[in-house]
């Protein structure tokens, strides 16, 4: 929910900075901004709560910690790159690749009830499915509008 929280609240303040000051609605760089924002901070989950999130990695993964590091370094790396106009649409493309191959280790987190934060078994279960699939989704058609479409 946090996610979506920043996505948001980042996407309509940088579109009303834009309208304010700059006169015009650039959504595909509110969008960006948004997407850019969003993933520095879910990138810092990564380092915060690496111990849960490595839970949430399935027995079959090998060295989990490491394994959670390096995709908090790709949604850094991701997020500056949505900014590079060399590699912006490249950058979002691997983006929705990164969130279609993170998507079923949010799906075994929800069925082991892991509670990323707490490194705990008591999360919520497989109702989380209900609001992460279709957030899922939207951050794909985010990246994609904003950064591959360019939205006006």
């Amino acid at each position: 929910m946090k996610p979506l929280l920043v996505l948001l609240s980042v996407f309509l303040l940088s579109a009303a900075i834009n309208k304010i000051f700059r006169g015009n609605d650039e959504l595909a760089f509110s969008g960006k901004m948004a997407m850019s924002v969003m993933l520095l901070f879910t990138a810092s989950a990564h380092f915060a709560f690496n111990d849960g999130m490595a839970m949430m990695l399935p027995e079959f993964v090998p060295y989990k910690p490491q394994v959670v590091y390096l995709t908090g370094i790709i949604e850094i790396v991701a997020a500056i790159g949505l900014f590079i106009p060399a590699f912006s649409i490249l950058t979002a493309w691997l983006l929705i690749a990164f969130f279609i191959i993170i998507l079923p280790a949010n799906v075994y987190a929800a069925i082991k009830h892991i509670d990323y934060q707490k490194a705990t078994f008591n999360g919520s279960g497989l109702n989380y499915l209900w609001f992460r699939v279709p957030l899922q989704m939207l951050f794909i058609a985010w990246v994609y509008l904003s950064a591959i479409k360019n939205w006006h």
